[in-house]
C-alpha cells in the first residue's frame, strides 16, 4: 500500500518560525496546478499500477489558498493516474483565514474526509508574535465551520514554548480544543530554524527562547491533560481519540512507499538497487524552476539517492521510537539485520536504569514518559555501530 502527498507552496504571508518552502502571489496558482498535473501523470505511468494508494495528503504551504476548482483538477489527475480505489483517508490542511463554511463544504463535496487546521494558538498576542495571518476569532470560527460542514475527522495544530507565553495560555489552548471534541491534536514545541524570521530575531536579541523548564512543563501538561481526557499519545507530537490516528503519518513511520508532488516534496520507494534497499528523492525548492523543468518534460529533482539497509535501519529506529508501539526488536533484526539486544545491550541497560526507556517486554522497545522529552538523544545512543 502506498501514500501520496501534494505540496501546495502558497501562503498569504511568512510565519516567523516557518522554514518550509512557500511563495506568495495568487497569479502563480494556475501555472502551478498545470505543472503539478504533468508531474502526477509522469509518476502515475511509473508507479500508478504497482500498488493501490490508501492515503492522500494535501500539505504546504497552505493548500486552502487554492480555489475549489483547482483542488478538483488536482484530484481528478490523481484519480486518473493512480489506483485510489482503496483510499480511506484524504487530508487537507486549512488555515483559519480560509476556512469559510462554503469552502469547507466544497472540500467535503470533492471527497476530502479529514481536515488539519493550523490554529497554533487562540490568543491574539501569540498569533501576532508568530506572524500568523488569522485572528483568534477566525481560529474559533474555523473549528465551528468544519463541524458544521460535516467533518468528523479533524486535527488541530498547536504550538507551545513561545517566548513570554504564560503556561496558562497553553493550558487553555488544549482545553479549548478538547472541549470542542476535536479528535486529533498535533502539539509542537517552537523550534528556531536557521534562516527564519524568528532565528534572526533571536540573533539580534529582539526575543529570547523559552527555557528548557518551560518546554518540559508544557509537554508534561499536554501528556497528562490529553490522556486523562481519552486521547492516545500515539506519537511524540500527536494525540488522538481511539479510531482517529493519522493513517497517512503512520505510513511514514512504518517505512511504507509514498510519492510527493510539488516543489520541495520528498518521496520514498522500495526498489531494486545494487544491494537491497530503497530510493529517496526530492524536488527542487523553487516554484519557477519546478515549472520550467516540467514544461521541458524534465523531472524537477533536487536529488535522488539509494538508501542501503544500514541507512534504512538508522532511520527506522528513529521513526519507531517516536511511536507508542515502539520498536519490535525481532522484526527489526529480521527486516534490517540489526540485533540491538546483542549490539547495544549495555546501552539499553543504561537507558532503562536512567528511566528513559520502559523495561523491554514481548521484545518491544518503548520510550518512557521521561524519554519522550529526549527522543533524538536516545536514538543517537542506539544507532547501529
Amino acid at each position: 500500500m502506498a501514500s501520496l502527498y501534494v505540496h501546495v507552496p502558497f501562503c498569504r504571508q511568512r510565519c516567523s518560525y516557518c522554514d518550509f518552502y512557500f511563495v506568495t502571489g495568487q497569479r502563480l496558482y494556475g501555472s502551478f496546478v498545470q505543472s503539478l498535473c504533468i508531474e502526477i501523470e509522469y509518476y502515475g505511468q511509473l508507479y500508478g499500477k504497482i500498488e493501490p494508494v490508501t492515503t492522500l495528503y494535501f500539505g504546504g504551504g497552505t493548500p486552502s489558498r487554492l480555489a475549489l476548482e483547482e483542488v478538483a483538477r488536482i484530484l481528478e489527475a490523481l484519480y486518473r493516474h493512480f489506483d485510489l480505489s482503496e483510499v480511506t483517508e484524504v487530508t487537507f490542511e486549512v488555515n483559519p483565514e480560509d476556512a469559510t463554511l462554503d469552502y469547507l463544504r466544497g472540500l467535503r463535496h470533492l471527497g476530502i474526509n479529514r481536515l488539519s487546521i493550523g490554529v497554533q494558538s487562540f490568543y491574539e498576542a501569540d498569533l501576532r508574535f508568530m506572524h500568523r495571518a488569522h485572528t483568534a476569532d477566525q481560529a474559533e470560527a474555523a473549528i465551528t465551520n468544519a463541524l458544521r460542514a460535516g467533518f468528523e475527522n479533524l486535527n488541530v495544530d498547536l504550538i507551545f514554548g513561545l517566548p513570554d507565553q504564560p503556561i496558562e495560555y497553553w493550558m487553555a489552548n488544549l482545553q479549548k480544543v478538547a472541549d470542542r471534541g476535536i479528535p486529533h491534536l498535533s502539539t509542537y514545541s517552537l523550534t528556531i530554524e536557521p534562516g527564519t524570521i524568528l532565528a534572526k530575531q533571536v540573533a539580534r536579541g529582539l526575543t529570547r527562547p523559552a527555557d528548557e523548564a518551560t518546554y518540559t512543563a508544557c509537554y508534561d501538561f499536554a501528556m497528562d491533560y490529553l490522556t486523562d481526557r481519552g486521547y492516545e499519545h500515539y506519537e511524540i507530537s500527536n494525540f488522538a481519540r481511539p479510531g482517529y490516528r493519522s493513517q497517512h503519518n503512520q505510513a511514514y513511520w512504518q517505512h511504507a512507499n509514498y510519492i510527493g508532488f510539488g516543489p520541495s516534496a520528498h518521496s520514498f520507494w522500495w526498489g531494486a538497487l545494487p544491494e537491497p534497499g530503497a530510493y529517496r528523492w526530492a524536488n527542487v525548492r523553487n516554484l519557477r524552476r519546478y515549472e520550467a523543468l516540467l514544461a521541458q518534460h524534465h523531472l524537477p529533482l533536487e536529488f535522488r539517492e539509494g538508501l542501503s539497509y544500514d541507512q534504512l535501519a538508522e532511520e527506522y529506529l528513529l521513526l519507531r521510537l517516536r511511536t507508542a508501539e515502539g520498536l519490535n526488536l525481532d522484526d527489526y533484526a529480521e527486516r534490517y539485520g540489526v540485533d540491538l539486544l546483542s549490539e547495544k545491550l549495555d546501552d539499553l541497560a543504561a537507558l532503562e536504569a536512567e528511566g528513559l526507556i520502559e523495561p523491554i517486554r514481548n521484545g518491544t522497545l518503548r520510550l518512557s514518559r521521561k524519554g519522550k522529552h529526549v527522543c533524538d538523544a536516545i536514538t543517537a545512543r542506539l544507532l547501529p555501530s
